[in-house]
């Protein structure tokens, strides 16, 4: 039963037993019976007025908890005159000022941090309860290279993406760094925040490619300027003197074909390989800027096959290209793209090693160039390590050939990978 009820129920029995005790007196005393009739009928109406300001106030909360329900705090009362319900006003005035400044504190906060997230060039993924992807930002979006349909709602352990393997090995507050196709380096990082008395996990993945390679290259630089220095301060004194003792025949004038003469001749041609071995090694410190220019692909690519078909055909290998019908043109240094190629096709012959088949495909319309071998393939541990300076899956290579490649690549700004799609089909990609 309602407060009201009970308030109205009570003064009507009251004035009802009242009314019926003045009956008793009705013959006796008239006059006290009058006088009880006017008490009543203004007991009456002061029980009126007190159900008026009792109930105000109570409407009145009312309509501020129908405010408070319906998250409407602009909801406020006016001050009535009565100290007890304008006590209570104040106190509501006051919630309501103070949690509308909390709400929009609250709006603020929330609208600045999802436009940080928006705009943030950190890739962001926020998890629910459950590890499933709630939200994404443009720039993870970017790395992973998918639809947000295809992700959103899906738990990340049950994703392939490479990252996403790596990211569910995380534990809150881990960072790892995941490297794919031997180029490409990310920082995953997982963390978590608290929502409604519950922690949510939340993965940070930002590229560190550009970083790592500047870091390493600066690192090489400096060992193989030290190398050549090493190197030629020794090359060149020693060519000298076999030079001059090969020239002057004085010990050997009566045997030209001495063993001494053979052993000096053998040991100049080895420093002069030695020499040109330390020159590779000093072209990938000192790579030039590409000079750019206008370059019909069809024409680089006719001219690195014919340079490569002698090798090819040697090994019983067919190098197949079917030549676009329109010219594709690109922007390159055609010296260092001819380079690139060719270290990218010798690649390919030495692992199918006898026997197979290199093709060249162009995709005019997604300017991509794909050379495909049927060779052995890479294995996940070699595709790690691939473009990683003086690394080589040959037993006689100088681990310069990909890393040659890698930074002419970057050197013209073209996305390239190399992976190994099935057994007998490994692409190297070039996007122009």
């Amino acid at each position: 039963m309602k407060l009201r009820t009970k308030y109205i129920l009570f003064v009507t029995i009251l004035h009802l037993l009242t009314l019926g005790l003045t009956f008793y007196i009705f013959d006796k005393d008239r006059v006290f019976f009058i006088i009880s009739e006017v008490f009543i009928i203004v007991s009456l109406v002061i029980a009126v007025n007190l159900y008026g300001q009792l109930i105000r106030p109570i409407k009145m909360l009312l309509q501020g908890i129908e405010a408070l329900k319906d998250r409407d705090f602009n909801v406020k009362f006016l001050p009535t005159g009565k100290h007890e319900v304008d006590q209570l006003i104040n106190v509501y005035n006051q919630m309501i000022d103070e949690l509308r400044t909390e709400r929009t504190q609250q709006e603020e906060q929330h609208f600045f941090l999802e436009k940080l997230i928006y705009t943030s060039p950190t890739g962001i993924i926020i998890l629910d309860h459950d590890e499933r992807i709630q939200q994404l930002n443009p720039k993870a979006l970017a790395i992973l290279g998918l639809d947000e349909k295809e992700l959103i709602g899906n738990n990340i352990n049950e994703l392939q993406h490479p990252l996403f393997k790596q990211a569910k090995l995380l534990k809150a507050g881990e960072t790892i760094t995941a490297k794919l196709s031997g180029v490409t380096t990310y920082k995953l990082q997982k963390s978590h925040f608290i929502d409604r008395g519950f922690q949510r996990n939340f993965i940070m993945m930002e590229e560190l490619t550009a970083e790592i390679l500047a870091a390493e290259k600066n690192t090489y630089g400096k060992v193989i300027r030290m190398m050549a220095h090493e190197v030629n301060n020794t090359i060149g004194p020693v060519n000298s003197i076999i030079q001059s003792a090969l020239k002057s025949g004085e010990l050997w004038q009566h045997e030209p074909d001495s063993q001494l003469n053979n052993a000096l001749q053998v040991a100049f041609d080895r420093n002069q390989n030695l020499n040109h071995f330390m020159r590779n090694f000093a072209d990938l410190v000192k790579l030039p800027d590409a000079n750019k220019k206008q370059t019909d692909l069809n024409h680089l690519l006719n001219s690195v096959i014919e340079l490569m078909q002698i090798k090819a055909h040697e090994r019983q290998i067919s190098l197949v290209y079917h030549p676009t019908e329109q010219p594709l043109i690109i922007m390159a240094d055609v010296q260092q793209m001819e380079q690139a190629l060719i270290n990218i096709v010798k690649n390919a012959i030495e692992a199918i090693e006898n026997d197979g088949v290199v093709t060249f495909t162009v995709d005019a319309r997604g300017r991509k160039l794909t050379i495909t071998d049927t060779g052995k393939g890479i294995s996940n541990e070699q595709s790690t390590q691939l473009f990683t300076p003086f690394y080589s899956t040959k037993r006689d290579g100088q681990g310069i050939g990909l890393t040659l490649v890698r930074e002419i690549m970057l050197n013209h700004g073209f996305k390239f990978s190399l992976k190994t799609i099935a057994e007998g089909h490994t692409d190297f990609t070039i996007h122009f």
